[in-house]
């Protein structure tokens, strides 16, 4: 016999908020069915209508607050409820910081089975001044009313949300965005249109070294050409002094993906460079490089208290990306190796160890789960060995040789809580006891939360 659900669609309903989802809406429950309902906060009452209903839960939409929570407060930006930039910024900061340590715990006892009387999960390390963080702008181009527009997709949809400026970007990347929005309109530039797929210009990029203020703008079109180029640079190059590059990538595909394959420096020098703690990197069009500089080096300060060095350990960072933590660990440790799939990621990770002056960290180009196999059968062995997945967390070929590989210590990166919990549970099975994690808030007012987690072996 057919079960039907609880509620229906268009229906309201008087509920108490229990829970908040990883993408940060409200867990209510009704005859134990979930509905799940934006801007709500656990322990609010209030009346509900349910929207959409799903096999086994249901999407609804505040309709009155009757009982608020103690961490309410009134989100600053106007456009907070249209835009799909942030999603936390109707909870104080208190709350939020309670919401990504509450969140890890869930994950690592739910898909982890970790026992958290024995694992420490601190409560989350957060910024002093949590706005105006983000060192890069990407955003999408479109036309509307015959000019162009600028800003975050709203939430669920691919329709642009137009804004002068976003209380999460730095100040000077919002005020260059614009600024090159009013110069494209001015010179007649066409928006990239994704249904049609017509139209230039597809998306605005600035990159901002907020410890050397130095400025990159990316141009992503769909064709390689450029109308009036040189009045475009001549403009953006007189008003912002402070931009050093201005590149051009070429993306012709219809997709959902940013950056095409080609990219060139139409103006000024391939790399900007910005420092984390005493370590400097150079950042291109398209090198990875974390958006909130401040966190990173409370992130990597972690990671590298976690790797408990004296200077005699061979450590391997698998997933190394540019280098950012394979040299903050070199400072202190015998030898280095990282290991990263994208080659252009290697090239900068080499460059920043000759920048600066660090010789004992070695890079190479590949699968972390096929290379550091290879280095185990020429002897090379880790100590310490440090890991920085993708949201998808590590393939399981690499946890199979960490665990076969028998380092003393693993710190765990991780910027998916869930995936984290998986892998952990895979490495306890391996002979490996998670001590501590240590949330960090690495993104303000978004659901996003980063870990580090020291594990030894047993």
């Amino acid at each position: 016999m057919k079960q039907t659900a609880p509620v229906q669609k268009n229906e309201y309903y008087d509920v108490v908020f229990e829970d908040l989802t990883h993408e940060g809406a409200g867990v209510a429950k009704v005859d134990g069915f979930p509905v799940f309902v934006p801007n709500a906060l656990p322990d609010e009452k209030a009346k509900i209508k349910v929207t959409r209903v799903k096999k086994g839960f249901a999407f609804g939409r505040l309709i009155d607050l009757k009982e608020e929570s103690r961490f309410r407060t009134k989100a600053p930006c106007p456009i907070y409820k249209q835009c799909g930039g942030c999603q936390l910024q109707h909870i104080n900061y208190e709350g939020q910081l309670l919401y990504k340590q509450k969140q890890v715990k869930d994950v690592l006892e739910r898909i982890g089975k970790l026992d958290l009387s024995r694992v420490t999960v601190h409560p989350t390390l957060g910024m002093e001044d949590p706005w105006n963080y983000r060192n890069k702008a990407q955003v999408p181009v479109g036309t509307r009313e015959g000019g162009l527009v600028a800003g975050f997709y709203q939430q669920r949809s691919h329709e642009i949300i137009d804004m002068n400026k976003c209380l999460i970007q730095q100040s000077e990347n919002d005020r260059v965005v614009q600024a090159i929005k009013e110069i494209c309109n001015r010179y007649g530039i066409k928006a990239y249109d994704e249904e049609r797929h017509k139209g230039w210009l597809r998306h605005i990029m600035v990159r901002y070294g907020v410890a050397t203020g130095e400025m990159m703008v990316v141009f992503i079109t769909k064709t390689n050409d450029f109308p009036h180029k040189n009045a475009i640079m001549k403009e953006i190059t007189a008003s912002f002094p402070h931009v050093k590059s201005i590149v051009q990538n070429i993306n012709p595909k219809k997709t959902n993906v940013i950056f095409g394959d080609e990219t060139h420096v139409i103006w000024g020098e391939e790399y900007i460079y910005d420092t984390i703690g005493d370590i400097k990197f150079a950042i291109s069009a398209r090198s990875f490089y974390q958006v909130n500089p401040e966190q990173t080096k409370v992130l990597y300060d972690k990671a590298l208290e976690y790797a408990g060095l004296n200077g005699e350990e061979t450590v391997i960072d698998a997933y190394c990306g540019i280098g950012t933590i394979s040299l903050f660990l070199a400072k202190q440790a015998k030898k280095v190796y990282g290991v990263e799939i994208v080659p252009e990621a290697i090239e900068d990770a080499k460059r920043n160890a000759e920048l600066n002056g660090i010789e004992n960290a070695e890079f190479e180009v590949g699968e972390a789960e096929v290379v550091i196999p290879k280095w185990y059968e020429e002897g090379i062995s880790a100590d310490t060995l440090v890991v920085d997945p993708p949201r998808k967390g590590c393939d399981e070929a690499l946890l199979r040789t960490i665990i076969e590989m028998k380092p003393k210590r693993v710190v765990y990166v991780s910027c998916n809580p869930g995936t984290l919990a998986r892998d952990l549970r895979v490495l306890e099975d391996g002979g490996y006891v998670t001590l501590e994690v240590q949330p960090v808030d690495m993104f303000p007012h978004t659901s996003h939360v980063e870990c580090c987690a020291l594990l030894k072996k047993v």
